[in-house]
């Protein structure tokens, strides 16, 4: 009688059976699906029995616990040719009892949760509802367990979502709908679908719904605290309207950025509506603050909101406000427009706020009224507009991110930023300035950089601008050993070792004549061959900063510092 032969005859009598050679290594086995360790032909059992060789002698009985579940074990032997061992397992606690306890926690989880849980089964019936999906969407969870989706809430079976996500077994993500109405009120949710799936079949389909009233309270308490963040003490006389920075925290020696400074402190003072433009790293909220403590709105709040880091579904909300009632959850709350009061609102990243928020914000910002969301009251808009973007705008009205006329609206006057590749002078400065910054800060002296690795990243381009070149220096600061006598390329972080290691000796005198004609010719010569390139590219400010090597944004600065218009015909 083989070995599977005897063992399912014993299986019959107990919870599971183990077959064993003389070697205590498993021969062949009949588990529960449950069973707390997953187990092979041909694995020890000491692997995961903690026991000693005479356990395994016939007749002898043992208790055992595997990840929570208690066991009694009776050993069998049969001998023929060979002894085989038999362990025939019993639980100590009924399955069903183990099953029951574990429902009830899981349901009792369900219930505490924030979240809204809604499952349905395979015909779409509600088969699960909890507590905040109840308060979510103001229905009962006694009148629609049992029904069908579509009964409950009103629609053609064949558009549902969850039908959909049982046949195909995809998951559904982040979408922001309303499948209620409470006394003709809407009652939107943001929710995804997810399917359930046992031996690859599907076999429930349930919804997360997010709390969109708390999501929306911890990102006031957020900007709140942004506002209150610790500042040193001699910034502590900002620190009462929300900012930490003035005109003399912006550090440089270029020529562009001295007469930058100049500029946004004269349109500062007329509390217009600015658009600064400059890529990643660039300063570009440094500059708000300063302009918003240059003006006098200095005693007034300031007020940054980031549109690219808030969902869109409550950035339109944030920016306005809302009134109770006006979504699931909503409640009386300011908007930021009114927050700011008679200060200035920083919009920054700009760029990145969905077209059809534009259009309202258009409107906004056009009658200087606003409307908070689920309300027919207006208040009037007194706060001066600060918007920042990190691309250039022409080339997003081009491809349709930014709508014109909300250029026009934001933009009463516009500050361009010039890179720091673009600012040769300033990264000779700023190498300095945070050589000694985080020298005195981690209390270490370093050697002077070789004159390989300052020429490497005088010509570096520097995408990630002040930002990317303080990060490094940080860097080296930390790497370089203390009796080194230079610091050498070799010691740069190796995700910028390579691309340092590009501008060699040879390439510098060629990148000067081609990339950096600006950086050689200042005053009156750097206007006139700012208007020569420009009339040789018959006026394509494109075309003419492509030849200067320079970006766009920066041309455009130089042509209204020098006051160059078109020729008429």
């Amino acid at each position: 009688m083989t070995v599977a032969s005897i063992g399912s005859i014993i299986r019959s009598f107990v919870d599971g059976v183990i077959a064993l050679n003389e070697n205590h290594e498993i021969l062949w086995h009949d588990l529960n699906e449950d069973f707390p360790v997953k187990i092979s032909n041909g694995m020890a059992i000491r692997s995961f029995i903690d026991c000693d060789h005479n356990q395994f002698n016939n007749n002898v009985s043992f208790t055992l616990q595997l990840d929570g579940r208690k066991l009694s074990v009776d050993v069998k032997v049969f001998s023929s040719d060979c002894s085989i061992v038999f362990l025939c397992l019993k639980y100590l606690e009924s399955d069903l009892t183990y099953i029951e306890e574990r429902l009830y926690c899981l349901e009792k989880i369900i219930e505490a949760l924030d979240e809204g849980v809604m499952m349905s089964n395979s015909e779409g019936e509600i088969t699960l509802y909890n507590d905040a999906q109840e308060k979510m969407e103001g229905l009962s969870s006694k009148d629609i367990i049992g029904k069908h989706l579509w009964t409950v809430y009103n629609y053609n079976p064949q558009y549902s979502e969850h039908r959909h996500t049982f046949k195909t077994g995809k998951p559904i993500y982040s979408r922001y709908r309303a499948h209620s109405n409470i006394n003709g009120i809407p009652k939107y949710v943001n929710y995804s679908t997810f399917p359930i799936q046992k031996d690859g079949k599907t076999i429930s389909v349930f919804s997360l719904s997010t709390n969109e009233s708390k999501l929306k309270d911890r990102l006031h308490q957020t900007i709140e605290l942004k506002r209150q963040a610790n500042i040193s003490t001699q910034d502590k006389v900002h620190s009462k309207n929300g900012t930490i920075f003035t005109f003399d925290n912006i550090k440089g020696k270029s020529f562009a950025l001295l007469e930058l400074i100049k500029e946004a402190q004269n349109v500062s003072i007329h509390n217009a509506d600015t658009l600064i433009v400059g890529e990643t790293g660039t300063g570009k909220e440094l500059f708000a603050q300063s302009m918003h403590n240059h003006s006098p709105r200095a005693n007034k709040p300031f007020v940054a909101i980031n549109c690219a880091a808030i969902p869109e579904n409550l950035l339109e909300s944030t920016l306005f406000g809302t009134v109770k009632g006006a979504f699931t959850g909503a409640t009386d709350q300011m908007g930021l427009f009114e927050y700011a009061q008679d200060g200035t609102l920083f919009l920054d990243e700009i760029n990145s706020m969905p077209i059809t928020l534009q259009t309202k914000l258009m409107r906004v910002l056009q009658e200087r009224l606003v409307r908070k969301v689920g309300s027919n009251e207006v208040a009037p808009v007194k706060c001066t507009i600060i918007s920042a973007c990190n691309e250039d705008p022409e080339k997003l009205i081009a491809e349709n991110r930014m709508r014109l006329d909300l250029f026009y609206r934001i933009a009463h006057t516009s500050l361009y930023i010039p890179p720091l590749r673009e600012r040769i002078e300033d990264v000779h400065f700023f190498i300095n300035y945070f050589l000694g910054t985080y020298q005195a800060k981690f209390s270490k002296t370093v050697p002077p950089l070789s004159d390989l690795l300052q020429k490497s990243l005088l010509h570096y381009s520097w995408p990630g601008n002040i930002r990317e070149l303080e990060h490094l220096i940080e860097n080296l600061i930390i790497r370089v050993p203390e009796n080194a006598e230079e610091i050498e390329v070799e010691h740069l972080p190796s995700y910028i070792r390579g691309k340092i290691s590009m501008y060699t000796n040879t390439s510098f005198n060629q990148k000067d004549e081609i990339q950096r004609p600006l950086k050689k010719i200042f005053n009156s010569t750097e206007r006139q061959l700012i208007e020569t390139t420009l009339v040789q590219s018959n006026w394509n400010v494109s075309r003419a900063a492509k030849k200067l090597g320079i970006t766009r944004q920066s041309l455009q600065y130089h042509i209204k510092k020098h006051d160059l218009e078109k020729p008429t015909i």
